[in-house]
């Protein structure tokens, strides 16, 4: 993902206070095929951060996909981690898989149905 299809804000949690709040913007299908995580139970998504997060950190997303000026709001947690450094080319950031709730259920079947038949593409994305 560029700068110019992804936008991704976070807010780092107070101390054992509320989740983390990342917010998500992806203008473009391709986008959100790179950044979408098909293989976990939940589904769940890719977002480029610099914070720092530990897996298991519970986390509220709020996602913007592609022209829906409505926002998809869903809780989830770390499941992934992409460090800065490293000796591949993917994108810093953290997976969060959503939560097995409605609103989880209802962001995993509108980003499927966003990406249709995409789904079965071998092309890599941000986590594998």
């Amino acid at each position: 993902m560029t700068e110019s299809t992804t936008h991704a804000a976070a807010e780092s949690k107070p101390d054992g206070a509320r989740p983390g709040v990342l917010s998500l913007a992806i203008k473009e299908r391709s986008a959100l095929y790179a950044a979408y995580m098909p293989f976990l139970s939940n589904g769940g998504i890719f977002v480029p951060t610099a914070r720092s997060y530990q897996l298991g950190d519970e986390v509220f997303l709020l996602l913007t996909l592609l022209d829906d000026p409505q926002k998809v709001a869903v809780q989830g947690k770390v499941v992934w981690l992409t460090p800065a450094a490293g000796n591949t080319n993917r994108s810093q950031g953290v997976g969060i898989e959503f939560a097995d709730s409605d609103a989880g259920k209802q962001a995993r079947l509108r980003i499927e149905t966003l990406l249709g038949g995409a789904l079965n593409s071998t092309r890599p994305t941000h986590t594998m």
